[in-house]
């Protein structure tokens, strides 16, 4: 029996990586899995898309990132469906459309192309949204005390896009995505995740 991709999705600062961890030690034999990275080519390019002292084409990042993801999927993502694995990834291709697609401005369906190519159309069970407040996001991403990413050092505009474009994709396929209220306390929030992946 195949397994299940569940991926997460949202803004930065929305709690993704907490609520990946939650959901992980929730579900027995999960497999939680990072984007971009995971295996090394994916970790390698991570480095490369995320290092502030690069400028980097607004097409060629799309391109490492699917770049990134084909490489996870062929080599891990697949493999552990095709196992019976549960599958956790925190983010996927609804990142790339919302960041690449709409936040870049390429265009939501140039970027899903590359994707579908990338991941051979490769589509989660669930996406849970974790929907926040771009400011929201923003500030607990200063909370954090790291240094911002080259893609954290956006401006406002560039996250509002961001997340106008998650609530479209949201709507656009609501048996898929399971929107979250990234503001309700972190419990709350894998409560809800659970219930909505039904487990």
């Amino acid at each position: 029996m195949r397994g299940r991709l569940i991926t997460i999705e949202g803004l930065d600062g929305a709690g993704k990586t907490t609520l990946c961890q939650g959901l992980a030690a929730a579900l027995p034999g999960a497999r939680l899995l990072r984007e971009p990275g995971g295996v090394e080519l994916s970790e390698r390019i991570r480095e490369l898309v995320k290092d502030p002292s690069l400028d980097v084409d607004a097409r060629a990042e799309a391109l490492l990132y699917a770049a990134a993801r084909a490489q996870l999927v062929a080599s891990l993502v697949r493999p552990l469906l095709d196992g019976g694995t549960t599958v956790l990834l925190d983010r996927f291709v609804d990142s790339s459309l919302a960041y690449q697609g709409a936040g870049r401005g390429l265009g939501v369906d140039a970027v899903r192309a590359i994707n579908d190519f990338g991941t051979g159309g490769l589509v989660p069970d669930v996406t849970l949204l974790m929907r926040i407040d771009p400011a929201a996001g923003r500030a607990r991403q200063a909370d954090r005390g790291e240094e911002p990413d080259r893609l954290e050092r956006e401006d406002g505009a560039f996250f509002d896009a961001i997340a106008r474009a998650y609530d479209e994709l949201a709507a656009a396929e609501p048996q898929r995505f399971r929107v979250l209220d990234a503001s309700a306390k972190p419990d709350e929030v894998l409560a809800a995740a659970l219930e909505a992946v039904g487990a």
